[in-house]
């Protein structure tokens, strides 16, 4: 499978603010492959988000879908609560419920097949067989994000037709499933892991920030290579402000790995909250994810940026505040002249 792009370069689905139809449309207008994110939508808002899309570009779509989690440990839950309580205090907003839902995974499956978008992919978890062949049915492809090889083995006896192969340099959640969450490789190791394992074609995900990044992923054969946090600061992304500013500013010095957050693994900036509460959440998406939204929001709006969720990726300081094109025209161009 090839997609159906003239470049080789795909928006990662940003879900939660940076992804606006805008940005998907502005990359796709530049030669790459968009992507709606539809996590944390409603069904009715992720149609209207592919409306919207649609009516700033014609060109083939992607839509990203979060497969439902296992609820998680209710103790565990408590006691982060507790444990956040003063955070809450301190910002003058009561936690968030720490419910879980499964992020209307079926309504959602329901919008991108009648909607007739190209491609729908899949992070945290591999959709089921029946479900694969009931999108193809509809004329959809199908993606899974893998952190493994097997996990790129489980996905390929599914039938998905692309694997999003995430290194551990990704900014944002990591899509670890089938119990291997603590296994982190690196992109290019993930790449030769992978490889040859399933025949799928791959996209390669996680640290893409220049032109060199993508040759080196092209040349361990993926066809294609995904750019988050490369796009966060585009012109046409939803980031806030303050988070704009933590990643131009270079405000803080690293990157880490935390589930406190979400309840999920994610990469982001190293601000005081991740610092402070790494290794404190329970392994519990999305009821951690709901509890502390509250936080991150109020901290968002009062433009602190020692809460919120910082999402980024190992590359973080080579960001740029340009339009979108330009980002993914430089990268695309710089890739081509390094692979000759």
């Amino acid at each position: 499978m090839n997609l159906p792009s003239e470049l080789p370069i795909v928006q990662a689905p940003m879900a939660g603010g940076p992804s606006t139809p805008a940005l998907t449309a502005a990359v796709s207008r530049a030669g790459g492959y968009g992507f709606v994110a539809a996590g944390y939508l409603s069904a009715g808002a992720l149609r209207e988000a592919i409306t919207q899309t649609r009516a700033l570009t014609d060109a083939p779509l992607g839509v990203n879908l979060f497969m439902p989690s296992t609820p998680g440990d209710r103790s565990g839950i408590a006691a982060y609560a507790a444990i956040l309580r003063p955070e809450a205090e301190r910002l003058g907003v009561a936690l968030g419920d720490a419910r879980w839902e499964d992020d209307g995974y079926e309504a959602k499956l329901e919008v991108v097949a009648s909607t007739h978008v190209h491609l729908v992919s899949f992070t945290f978890g591999c959709p089921s067989s029946e479900t694969v062949e009931w999108l193809h049915r509809a004329d959809l492809q199908v993606a899974v994000t893998v952190t493994s090889a097997p996990e790129a083995r489980i996905a390929a006896d599914s039938g998905a037709d692309l694997l999003i192969v995430q290194g551990s340099e990704a900014g944002g959640h990591q899509g670890s499933f089938a119990g291997l969450s603590a296994r982190r490789i690196p992109l290019l190791s993930l790449l030769e892991d992978v490889r040859g394992t399933t025949g799928v074609p791959v996209i390669a995900s996680g640290g893409i920030m220049t032109g060199g990044d993508a040759a080196a992923a092209m040349r361990l054969g993926a066809i294609a290579v995904q750019l988050g946090t490369a796009l966060l600061c585009a012109t046409e992304a939803g980031t806030a402000a303050a988070y704009r500013q933590a990643l131009l500013g270079e405000l803080f010095s690293d990157t880490i790995l935390t589930r406190a957050y979400s309840g999920r693994f994610g990469r982001g900036l190293a601000n005081r909250f991740a610092l402070e509460h790494d290794g404190q959440a329970p392994q519990a998406y999305p009821e951690v994810h709901h509890l502390t939204r509250p936080l991150r929001a109020a901290a968002t709006q009062a433009g602190d940026t020692s809460v919120p969720n910082l999402w980024a990726g190992t590359g973080w300081r080579q960001v740029t505040a340009e339009p979108a094109a330009a980002i993914v025209r430089r990268i695309a161009g710089d890739a081509r002249r390094a692979a000759t």
